[in-house]
This record gives structure tokens, sequence and C-alpha cells, in this order.
């Protein structure tokens, strides 16, 4: 794992300055503690390409990067794993390539020599990389499949720029720092900015599974590879829960090679212990487990963990997140460098700063519930399509009438949310219930200037787009693919790689193999969730590997008991921010709106645990990146 970085100018004729590259490569210094590499091209266009290191392969100086091919017409830099690279390697030294190093990066730059843009299709692990092909003054960027590694880049008519972080591509001295006030509105929708959108106007994000060649200042972006649904697999439950535990074990099998120690993150839910079970079985030592929990019982998954760990006898680290754990808020606003409002990257971040400790690659159970249906909203989604309207509708007159709760985790809530959204269409359905604020609570919150900016911003329709594509899909394979391409990639891995790296560890997820998840997505819709049991014929394939106590329970998540916090220890805290003149001062809120919001919210008198969370980060973004 590393950072990367580079700019291309094609207009001023003058050298790119070592310097402004060194000061790139130094914004992000910890993707890369260990090597520091630079690449100038002096010709026009001129070229600067810059490298942080994280060895995990091949500890030697051999895989100091910028890395070239034997004629040196090529300069690669590389952050990722290539978990095939052996295979890769073999072929194309018999197609008479010379290799330098050990790495798994130097295969990239003879896969491109020998394939061009179709190296990626060959490619299997995670990775964000970017060439210059100097016979052709072309610059070639990729992104793996699913967007484990980000990639952020900058144009004008003049320049481009690129890099791994914000913080990096901020400092190439290009970006003009123009608020991008849709994408301000897709954040309060969601939490997360989705690609190919950014907090600023002209910066770009490069989409999962896609690639970008710029030559002569125009850029082209291509698709290489998306999940097929279709034709479905003909095979029995045995024949399915045989293979999912063959691809799984197959697909940690490769992630366990390291030239460094590494371990597991461990919260004890299905993905994660099913992990670990299978790491412990494929180790020749004993495996180093790593989890984090809070004072308040009903969040912490700890005893989960406790029992997974004492069945297979790892070495386990616990850590307990207290609400002075806020102290990191203003290292992680730096490391995300756009808005971000998920509250489980602060235990994330701790995770992964604990688990440093003692290792530098994590293995965890990122995307298993993409694609074995894992989440509850499934089984919302599938009740509210085979309810009549009429019943949705009376229902919801009559549960408008009971007692709400506070709790976030209350039964009787989650069951007046389930049918609030149920009678409404299936899009605006959805966005109710992965969204944050919807477009009522924007109407009434957002100041007349702001509303008025925002008024043709559509940011349901950003699931929209991918709900279209799926086309003739299956309803749950819609949702699914749905959430691969949304959630799962502008939320959940940009958190985990955030974190991770904020910490110099590398962390490699299972579940987002390609061949388990194109496996998966073949299967019949019933195999992953039947008579609405979630994540079927997974539970199924580890009933006599993982504890049932494990398997059944119901999923906790990862996020904080922000509520709580916010009307004890950190009431002053979110007062100080959400109420303080400089908030209201930039025009985006009705500033009796939120007084009211902070106040219900203070009092006991509502939830909005969320929607405070998610103001207060964005207060916090603007303070670090926008004032003086």
């Amino acid at each position: 794992m590393c950072g990367i970085c580079g700019i291309i100018d094609f207009g001023s004729r003058l050298n790119i300055e070592e310097e402004k590259l060194r000061r790139m490569c130094y914004a992000m210094r910890h993707r890369g503690p260990d090597d520091e590499g630079i690449f100038i091209n002096k010709n026009t266009p001129s070229v600067g390409l810059g490298h942080r290191r994280l060895s995990i392969i091949d500890l030697s100086p051999a895989g100091h990067q910028p890395m070239a091919n034997e004629d040196r017409t090529l300069w690669l830099v590389f952050n990722g794993e290539i978990y095939n690279y052996k295979d890769l390697k073999t072929d194309l030294e018999n197609k008479g390539h010379i290799f330098r190093s050990q790495t798994d990066s130097e295969t990239v730059v003879h896969l491109y020599e020998e394939y061009g843009k179709d190296c990626v299709k060959f490619l299997r692990g995670i990775f964000a990389f970017a060439i210059w092909d100097k016979t052709r003054d072309t610059l070639f960027l990729a992104r793996d499949r699913i967007g484990k590694k980000p990639l952020v880049y900058y144009r004008d008519e003049k320049n481009f720029s690129f890099a791994s972080e914000f913080a990096a591509l901020l400092e190439s001295g290009l970006v003009e720092k123009r608020i991008n006030y849709q994408a301000i509105d897709y954040y309060l929708t969601f939490g997360y900015i989705p690609a190919p959108f950014t907090i600023y106007e002209n910066v770009y994000k490069l989409e999962p599974a896609h690639i970008l060649i710029l030559k002569n200042n125009q850029i082209v972006t291509e698709r290489y590879w998306q999940l097929e649904y279709f034709p479905k697999i003909r095979i029995s439950e045995k024949e399915a829960q045989d293979e999912v535990i063959e691809l799984l074990k197959e697909a940690i099998k490769i992630r366990l090679y390291s030239d460094v120690p590494l371990g597991a993150f461990l919260s004890g839910g299905i993905d994660s212990s099913t992990v670990v079970a299978l790491m412990s079985q494929l180790s020749s030592q004993r495996v180093k487990t790593f989890s984090i929990g809070f004072q308040e019982e009903d969040y912490s998954e700890l005893r989960y963990a406790r029992n997974i760990a004492e069945k297979f006898a790892t070495d386990h680290h616990e850590f307990i997140v207290r609400p002075k754990a806020l102290e990191v808020l203003p290292l992680l606003v730096e490391r995300y460098g756009e808005p971000y409002s998920d509250s489980s990257c602060l235990p994330t971040y701790y995770v992964a700063q604990q688990t440093k400790r003692f290792v530098t690659v994590a293995l965890n159970g990122d995307g298993g519930d993409e694609s074995f249906a894992g989440y509850e909203r499934y089984q919302a989604m599938l009740l509210a399509q085979r309810l009549p309207n009429f019943a949705k509708q009376i229902i919801s007159r009559f549960v408008k009438i009971l007692p709400d709760s506070v709790e976030p985790k209350n039964k009787m809530r989650r069951i007046k949310r389930f049918f609030n959204a149920a009678a409404l269409p299936a899009l605006e359905r959805y966005t109710r219930w992965v969204g944050i604020f919807n477009d009522q609570i924007k109407k009434e919150i957002y100041s007349a200037n702001f509303l008025k900016t925002t008024l043709d911003y559509k940011t349901n329709l950003y699931l929209g787009r991918f709900l279209a594509e799926a086309g003739n899909m299956l309803y749950l394979d819609c949702l699914l693919w749905t959430d691969i391409m949304t959630s799962l990639a502008g939320d959940l891995l940009v958190k985990m790689d955030i974190a991770a790296m904020a910490n110099s560890l590398e962390a490699r997820a299972p579940f987002l193999d390609q061949r388990l998840m194109e496996f998966a997505a073949k299967l019949p819709p019933e195999f992953k969730m039947k008579n609405l049991i979630k994540k079927y014929i997974l539970k199924k394939a580890i009933k006599d590997l993982v504890p049932d106590e494990n398997v059944y329970r119901r999923k906790m998540g990862f996020a904080l008991p922000v509520g709580r916090w916010f009307r004890g220890e950190l009431k002053e805290f979110l007062c100080d921010n959400l109420l303080a003149e400089t908030f209201f001062k930039r025009d985006y809120f009705k500033p009796e709106a939120i007084k009211n919001m902070v106040k219900r919210h203070i009092e006991n008198k509502e939830d909005f645990s969320h929607q405070l969370w998610t103001l207060l980060m964005l207060e916090l973004w603007h303070r670090r990146f926008m004032d003086k």
C-alpha cells in the first residue's frame, strides 16, 4: 500500500518543480512511511510523478518507485496489492519481459507494455495506479473493480494533477478551492460525496472499475468491468454452500501472502468471524485478532468477538472507544479531505491504530453484506414490495400515533421508520432508508439562498442511475448492485482505506474478491435471502464453522453512540460548532431550524444524532480547509 501523485503541465513548457512533488508526497507520508521517490520528465509536456511506499512485498530497495520498464519508456506509480502477480510474472517472463524485483508493482509495468489499456483485466487485487507512457505522451490511470483504493484528479485547460488523497492534491498548487454545492447536497443526503463528484469544482474521483487516458490534455474514461447477474447458475443449495467456502478459502489464502506480519479485524459478526475461522485453518501461525467496543453495552460487540477469539485460540486484542476519542477528529477531517459523516470512521481508525502496533496487514469482513444480502433494508424493500398499497397507507397512519423513542435501536422506532417510507415509490423509499436528510427536511432547514442553489439537484437520481443500469435484474439483485456501486464504494471502502492508511496499515477484504463476488452475483436471489433470512447461503455454508450465537444475532453495525454523547460529554463541543456565528454565516441553513434541532436533541425530545453528526463534520471540514 502506498500513496501516489503526479502533475502534467501542457501549457507553461516549464519543468515541474521537484519541491512541489515533495510537498505532495509529504502530505500523504502516512500512506507510505518506508520510502519516497520522484520522477520528472523534462520534455514537453512536463511530467512529474511522486510515490510514498509502505513495503509489504519485497522489502528491498528494488521495490523503489516510480518504477520503469526495461528501456525506461514507461514509468509507474502504484498503490495497492496484486494477488495473482506471481502467475502473471511467470507468463510475462515467458514472453520475454525482464524483471528486476520481486514486487507485484513491476508486474503492472510489463502488463501495460504487453497489453496496453487491457492490462487491468488481468489484475486480481486492489489498486490505483498511473503510468506515464513517454513514447505516446500519454498518462494512463486505473482504479480497481470495487474501489478499494482512492484516486482523485484535477484538470484545467493547461494542467492535470492526481493523488491518492485530497491533501496531496491541494499541495500541487493548481486547485482553486471553489466549493461544489451539488456535492454538499449529495453529502447531506447520503453522508458522503459519490464519485465522480468531490467537494471542489474541477476535482473528480476516478470511478471504480474505470481507466482514464490523458493525451494532449484530452481525457477519455472507460469502464472495464462490472458484475453480471445473469445467467443464473443452476446449482443445489449444498453445491452452493461448498463453492462459497472454497472461494472464500482461496480468497483468504492469496491474501495471507506478505513479507510483514498480518492479522485480522474481528467484530464478532458473520463476515469477520468467518474470515478469522478460515484464517485459523489456513495459517501456520496463531492468528492475531483486533476488536473495538464501547462502554455502552448495547453498542458494543466485544463479547461476540471474544467468543470467536476463544473458539479459534487467536492472539486477541481489544480497545474501548470513549467520548474523548473525538480528539482525533481534526486528523480524520484532514485525511478524508472532504465532508464525510459515517461516525464509524472513528472506531475504525482506533482499531487500525491498535492493530498497527502488532501487524502491518489486516484482513476484514467488508463486502459480505452487499454480495450475500446482509442488510435489514433488503428485507424491508422486499416486504414493502409485497404489501398492497392500501395496507401500507392504513398502517402508516396508524403507527404515527404510536409512541416514538430517541434511542436509535428501539424496536418501535424501527417499525415506524419502515412504514413511514414503505408507502413511497421504490426509489424514494430506498433513498429514505439509506439517507440522512430527505427532501422534506432540506426544505425546512436550508436557507433561502441554498435552497435556490440546490433546487435543480435531484440527489435520489444518483441511486436511480444504478437502479436503471440494473435493467431487468431481479429485485434483490438490483438492490445489491446499487449498494455495491454506491454506499460500498463511496462510503464503507473510503472509511476503511482512510482509517487504515492513516495508520500505515494495509487492509485486505476477502469478501471483495472478484471471483467470489462474480459467483455470488449469479446465485439465485432465494439463495441470498430465503423466507426473509438474510445471508441465507452463507449462514448455511458456515453452520459447522462459526457458533450460532455469532451467526444468528441481529446485525449491530459499528456506529458511535453519538446521540447520547451529544446530550452528555460532547454537548459543549456540539454547541460550540453548530450554534456558532461562523456556522450560520456560511448561509447553508436557517439558524432557527438548526437551533431547534440541537435543542430538541439535547432535551431528549427527538433523536437527531445522524443529522447533527453530519452537520458537525461539514463544519469541521470548512474550518480546516476553507477558513483562513
